[in-house]
């Protein structure tokens, strides 16, 4: 081996790699590395990190190791160094997936020189044994991949990886080589003072990935908006994320049942499965795979076309880790995420009964999630504001607010009755309360607080007696500073010091006027751009379809939402269905409603088709998935046998409150159920015509709004099956 002064590296990297010339900051990086120096790298997925440790690791003497947190990851890693290498023996991992005659063969190969790259999983290093082991080993140096894992602040903290420093030092002081994707500079200050590089040269490459489409879509219909996008992206690779198992298996499912080559990937299947569905995507022979943001994918694809979230993630680090996936070969990479404020409260949830500092930085990056998803400006600009890098263009022409930008306006006046009526009340407050107080609403719980005769109640009512859309000032708020949520008083309001200095001295407040984010946002949100998703793909259509629905509700003398739902027409103005068993495919239609209502509308659109010579889109039928049916089936049996609920719920695994959500779907979907047993135990007659004349007389079936009329009379489940009852009776 020649020294290292004399190395020609740009000859090594043509020699080992075939390449000709180094990307960005590559070749200082390498340098810098071959002076034995600690080294710092803050690079995108996608920049060529792997390359940074890869080539200086072949030509020291001695075995680099490589702390890699994914299983998945490495061995991708070692069968792409392999590729190039004339011996296998030139790269190994060690970890749980190994077998002992398969770690015998990686010690005795270690131990007989052959290995330049060892890859080791940060368990398999905090055991004594191998630390034992690798202290027989000439070592060149340690490069720590994924670094941002020891951060408390990283959006994918290991524990483990907190250790590293002095397990490194017990084996022996050689170079620290800390590489990561996603870093913030607190995230950089814990990774270097933890490893003790605080005097480390750092190398920190721009973040903006050019070539990556950023959107984010409201989450209605989520599973067809899915399906949709990917119909219209056939045979192109692309990754879905999910935040449960569960989900994953579910959304594969709808996928696979929807003629698109789609695999399930998580920590629930064994590790053959596994690697079958990996390899299966790496060698196309599967377009999509479905995988947990929480176990994360170790899979180098150069070629993914497009990145979704199903569900917004817990952090912008993880949301940029994972749609860093997309368009690495500089090509074409759409990352399309799925929001709705609900899952925000789901993820602030989970963080009580932590320790306080766990929620303390929970809660911040959860905001700063909420911020990128309802900002109006260029999505790109947050993105790299976030990683401490300024954007200076005003818009980057590649995103959805860029495309199509949300109306702005100015909020002062909003802001300071808000801000005013918070602190008027003690901040004693959520932000529910708050937001019905201001739209004016006489509620239960503004009442029981006499709160009605309050100076300031009602005082948003001119601009709008809509609590969700105070909902939604209160969000940017929190957003912009001027509010802190906490989390251990269950979310009541506090007036931060920039919001108390904005009461002194009121200013311009710039606010968006935000999508309809609720999962039963009626609102219709049309989305402008050529990527589709949410809302009605058909305008003219959808308002025809509206006025009719109009027609016969008032003709049968029902509220509109029996007859079909928001939901329902929308994907009937996206789908053109002209025939009752194309309407039973629309989201929300079963066979029960599409008989009874379904003939005047299927005329309707077949008119409207044949008049505008449209081309309906055969293929872009969203089918649900089959093995849902055995459910259905099970609880309309289990009904007709009057089991309680309780029983019926037991026997599935499930909640009352998951099984009576079933059987909503089932009798909005148009079959009929009879629940007279259960109802029977619980309300009187007269109680039950009280709640059915209420349901017929309301425009809406919103169960809150139910709650609140009965200022707490009837439980939420007693309104529920009530509900159910009206629509079965009268809707089926």
């Amino acid at each position: 081996m020649q020294t290292l002064e004399k190395v020609d590296i740009h000859k090594e990297l043509k020699n080992f790699f075939g390449f000709n010339k180094f990307k960005g900051k590559q070749e200082l990086i390498i340098r810098n590395i071959l002076d034995r120096k600690d080294t710092f790298v803050i690079m995108p997925t996608g920049g060529g990190k792997s390359m940074c440790y890869q080539l200086p690791a072949l030509i020291f003497e001695g075995t680099a190791i490589i702390v890699s947190p994914l299983i998945a990851l490495m061995k991708n890693q070692v069968d792409a160094l392999r590729g190039f290498a004339t011996d296998d023996s030139i790269v190994h991992f060690m970890n749980s997936s190994l077998n002992k005659t398969e770690t015998t063969k990686v010690k005795q190969d270690l131990l007989d020189g052959k290995t330049k790259l060892l890859y080791v999983a940060p368990e398999t290093l905090t055991k004594e044994e191998n630390i034992e082991f690798l202290k027989q080993i000439k070592l060149s140096f340690v490069a720590i991949d994924e670094a941002h894992c020891i951060s408390e602040w990283g959006h994918d903290f290991r524990p483990e990886y907190r250790k590293l420093r002095s397990i490194i030092e017990s084996i022996d002081r050689v170079p620290i080589i800390a590489l990561t994707a996603t870093a913030t500079p607190k995230v950089q200050q814990d990774i270097q003072k933890n490893l003790g590089m605080t005097d480390a040269k750092v190398f920190k490459d721009s973040f903006n990935r050019k070539n990556l489409y950023y959107e984010v879509q409201p989450k209605r219909d989520v599973g067809s908006q899915i399906v949709r996008f990917i119909k219209t992206n056939m045979n192109k690779s692309g990754i879905v994320y999910c935040l449960s198992r569960k989900k994953v298996e579910e959304i594969a499912q709808t996928l696979q049942v929807n003629g698109i080559k789609a695999l399930a990937y998580h920590a629930g299947l064994d590790a053959n499965t596994r690697a079958k569905h990996q390899d299966m995507f790496l060698m196309e022979e599967a377009d999509v795979i479905v995988a947990t943001i929480a176990f994360g994918m170790g899979i180098d694809k150069p070629d993914v076309r497009f990145v979704i979230h199903h569900d917004i993630p817990k952090s912008l680090e993880g949301y940029y880790q994972e749609t860093g996936r997309a368009g690495r070969d500089d090509g074409e990479g759409k990352c399309i995420a799925f929001y709705r404020y609900k899952d925000i409260e789901k993820l602030e949830k989970f963080l009580q009964g932590k320790p306080i500092a766990e929620q303390e930085i929970g809660r911040q990056l959860i905001f700063e999630t909420v911020s990128y998803a309802e900002t109006a400006v260029c999505r790109r600009k947050q993105l790299l504001h976030y990683f401490g890098e300024e954007y200076k263009d005003e818009t980057c022409g590649n995103c959805d607010n860029c495309l199509n930008p949300k109306e702005k306006y100015d909020g002062q006046h909003e802001v300071t009755i808000l801000l005013s009526t918070i602190l008027d009340l003690k901040e004693r407050f959520k932000a529910k309360y708050i937001s019905n107080f201001i739209a004016g609403r006489e509620i239960s719980e503004i009442k029981t607080y006499s709160h009605l005769t309050h100076k300031l109640f009602g005082e948003g009512s001119v601009i709008s007696d809509d609590p969700k859309h105070w909902e939604s000032i209160i969000r940017q708020c929190i957003i912009d500073g001027f509010l802190i949520k906490e989390i251990e008083n269950y979310g009541v309001l506090k007036v931060s010091k920039k919001g108390k200095d904005f009461t002194k001295k009121p200013g311009m407040v710039d606010l968006v006027k935000p999508h309809d984010y609720s999962e039963e946002g009626n609102d219709k949100d049309v989305d402008n751009s050529p990527k589709g998703g949410g809302g009605a793909g058909d305008d003219q259509l959808y308002s025809i379809l509206k006025d009719l629905r109009k027609k016969v509700a008032k003709e049968e003398d029902l509220p509109p939402y029996v007859v079909f739902q928001d939901v329902s027409l929308e994907d009937m103005a996206t789908r053109y269905p002209i025939s009752v068993e194309e309407l039973t495919n629309i989201t929300g239609v079963g066979q029960g409603k599409a008989e009874k209502f379904g003939d005047k509308f299927i005329k309707a659109i077949r008119k409207y088709v044949d008049e505008n010579e449209i081309d309906r889109p055969d293929d872009m039928v969203v089918k649900s998935v089959v093995n849902k049916s055995g459910l259905k089936v099970y609880i309309i049996q289990s009904v007709d046998r009057k089991l309680p609920l309780e029983d019926i719920a037991s026997a599935k695994g499930k909640s009352v409150d998951e099984i009576l959500e079933d059987i909503e779907h089932i009798v909005q979907s148009g079959t009929k159920v009879n629940l007279d047993y259960c109802i029977g135990e619980l309300l009187d007659e007269e109680y039950q015509e009280e709640i059915f004349d209420y349901f017929r007389e309301t425009p809406t079936d919103s169960m809150e709004d139910a709650v609140e009329e009965f200022e707490g009379v009837y439980s939420e489940q007693e309104l529920r099956l009530m509900r159910i009852k009206f629509l079965s009776e009268l809707g089926n």
